[in-house]
């Protein structure tokens, strides 16, 4: 499955690679490479941009449901059974799907682990031509090869651990009200970045880069979505 999305991936980097690198000289520290990472990465997000809406309105759905099921919690608690019940009904009165807020992560991480391999094996899933691909400019401005984690400056991961902190901080979770899931959400707020930076260190840094384009892409597009779901 990996090797699947793997190729896909990889035929849409080498696609906007041959692309952008039609128009002519690079610009100086900045590689048609890093520059391919950066637009495929857009690419995706722009065609995940319907789920991401989706999972909003889900979400907004959710806040305003969450003092209900508290209630429903809190009254049934001996009666698990009816508790069940009683939400589920709850859910179909308001058409909310509780797997819809899982959706994006499902989809997204068959994505992420896809271009983690196209990353580590370039030449078997987007570049057939190791010798090209050996000449080509890696670059990105203080990284002189995107194949290779970032030891000098730890910017790309530091970078992708603020980008995680902030696109989570600017999702609606649905769970005002409910102290458990708070105190968990915010846990994972800072557990995450953390995560995130200390396994960047080690990652080819066009991954890296990929996962910082990919977050603050996201944190954009989600302070767009949030305002327009508000207005309704």
């Amino acid at each position: 499955m990996m090797g699947f999305f793997g190729n896909i991936m990889g035929k849409l980097l080498s696609t906007v690679y041959s692309l952008v690198s039609g128009f002519g000289s690079e610009p100086e520290h900045f590689s048609f490479y890093a520059m391919s990472i950066i637009l495929t990465t857009i690419v995706f997000k722009l065609l995940l941009l319907p789920l991401a809406i989706k999972q909003a309105k889900s979400m907004k759905v959710m806040g305003e449901i969450q003092p209900e099921l508290l209630k429903i919690q809190e009254k049934y608690k001996d009666d698990p059974m009816v508790q069940q019940k009683k939400m589920s009904e709850l859910y179909k009165e308001y058409k909310y799907n509780p797997a819809s807020g899982c959706l994006m992560l499902l989809v997204q991480l068959p994505i992420l682990l896809a271009f983690f391999k196209v990353m580590r094996e370039p030449v078997t899933y987007a570049f057939k031509d190791p010798g090209m691909y050996e000449a080509m400019n890696k670059s990105f401005f203080w990284i002189s090869n995107l194949d290779k984690p970032d030891h000098l400056m730890y910017g790309l991961p530091l970078l992708a651990a603020i980008t995680t902190y902030l696109q989570s901080i600017t999702m609606k979770t649905g769970n005002a009200g409910n102290e458990q899931m708070e105190t968990t959400q915010k846990t994972m707020n800072i557990f995450l970045p953390i995560m995130i930076f200390m396994s960047a260190r080690s990652f080819p840094a066009g991954l890296a880069l990929y996962w910082v384009v990919s977050n603050g892409f996201g944190v954009v597009q989600q302070l767009v979505i949030n305002k327009i779901i508000d207005k309704k």
